[in-house]
């Protein structure tokens, strides 16, 4: 082989290299979207920016003691995506910064809206789907550590995303109205939310991650899909149901009401499996919803509706982000600008619906922006978001950063019940000139 011919092979290897690293990054990070108006979701996959070598299997550690810890009164949490828990250096920093402020809780993706599972379930049918892609082998080991900090660990499940499943059952899956698998504007799929058979698949993974010690499951992307082209969307399994039941609910309201929904009830069948599968084994369950339905009189087109998840639910975790809500919400031209009366507002709401329907407030447990989206996200405005929480008279809370970065500043000085509401400065809550 001549000089010049081994020099050309070597830079032919060179960019082939470059390649396949650039669509590993492509297909690991990304956002998607969450709303009915143009909300950014609790989803992220990002890359480690730690260069760290991926965590291995110790296939002669012996089998861990699993132990489950009591919910706090007040949780506190933040999330962590699976790509970080398979980092230990990060993951690691980032219990440490739970332990030394006044979070008390961790939310671990278990199943994000990819599909992907994070660990080895050990379950032949969740296995069957080809879902598990262990990027956390040691999660069993990682809660351990976590409970041993006194850290409250959560699993979250992201529910009716699922293109890994559609692509195995796309008879189940959401369909255009030529047959085709539906995408969303992200390109991702959606299953049926009547598909008793992916509700299994859901159930299993509940039981698997709570075999492993996860303390509480927390079940996202719980409704019928957003976003897309809506037109040309049909529903496999549901859809004959929502039809025939437009006409009868319709008939069967009291004047003046437009609840129940056909997609209400759809999914309160679904809640209703749920907890019947899962409330005997003792442990706590949350679902995530559309800020929205503090306020709103229908089921924001989704099937989610307050009042028909108190019953199957410990706790309801709604995603008030005042940047996702639409302009000139409550007088606001920009209610990102406002994170302290948004919060306020729409909790007390919330609060008052749990009441009027016989639940206590703290069933709600809201979640909040730590990410820059139509202004700023500093300290001052994650703290405004936490006290408008509080002097709604509701003492837990969860964060979303979808870089899992956090503004560590933030979390201290929480440790007062929300009757013991502390005084700020109106500048720190507004965080911005007031528009309205």
């Amino acid at each position: 082989m001549t000089k010049h011919t081994a020099l050309n092979l070597l830079a032919a290897l060179g960019i082939t290299l470059v390649i396949m690293f650039g669509l590993y990054l492509s297909s690991h990070l990304y956002f998607t979207a969450e709303s009915s108006t143009e909300i950014i979701a609790n989803e992220a996959i990002t890359v480690p920016e730690e260069k760290e070598e991926p965590l291995k299997k110790d296939e002669s550690s012996p089998k861990l003691e699993v132990t489950h810890i009591p919910t706090p009164e007040a949780v506190r949490a933040i999330y962590m995506s699976s790509w970080v828990a398979s980092q230990h250096d990060w993951r690691r920093k980032l219990a440490q910064f739970v332990k030394d402020s006044d979070l008390n809780s961790l939310i671990i993706d278990v199943k994000d809206s990819s599909g992907v599972i994070a660990f080895k379930t050990g379950d032949p049918v969740l296995a069957a789907i080809g879902g598990e892609q262990p990027r956390v082998p040691d999660m069993a080991a990682f809660i351990k550590e976590l409970h041993e900090m006194g850290i409250y660990v959560i699993a979250r499940i992201s529910v009716f995303q699922d293109p890994i499943y559609a692509q195995k059952h796309p008879e189940q899956a959401v369909q255009t109205s030529q047959g085709a698998v539906w995408t969303d504007r992200n390109g991702l799929h959606f299953i049926d939310p009547a598909a008793t058979a992916y509700w299994d698949y859901v159930i299993r993974l509940s039981k698997a991650s709570i075999a492993i010690g996860f303390d509480e499951i927390n079940f996202d992307y719980m409704r019928y899909p957003t976003d897309g082209n809506m037109k040309d969307i049909r529903y496999p399994i549901s859809g004959e149901e929502l039809a025939s039941l437009a006409v009868s609910l319709k008939e069967s309201r009291p004047t003046g009401s437009i609840l129940p929904t056909p997609k209400q009830v759809v999914m309160t069948r679904f809640f209703k499996t749920l907890s019947a599968e899962l409330r005997p084994l003792k442990i706590p369950l949350s679902v995530d919803f559309f800020g929205m339905t503090m306020t709103a009189k229908d089921d924001v087109t989704i099937g989610q509706v307050l009042e028909s998840s108190l019953p199957y639910f410990d706790y309801i975790c709604p995603m008030v982000y005042p940047s996702h809500y639409p302009k000139n919400f409550n007088g606001y031209t920009n209610p990102a600008n406002h994170p302290y009366e948004v919060i306020h507002l729409v909790m007390t709401a919330g609060v008052a619906r749990v009441k009027a329907a016989g639940y206590s407030p703290s069933v709600l447990r809201p979640w909040l922006q730590d990410f820059n989206m139509g202004a700023t996200y500093d300290t001052a405005k994650v703290r405004a978001q936490i006290q408008g929480t509080h002097d709604a008279g509701l003492n837990s809370w969860l964060i979303w950063d979808p870089r899992n970065k956090y503004t560590r500043d933030a979390y201290t000085g929480w440790d007062e019940l929300p009757h013991e509401k502390k005084s700020i400065p109106k500048e720190s809550i507004l965080s911005g000139n007031p528009e309205a």
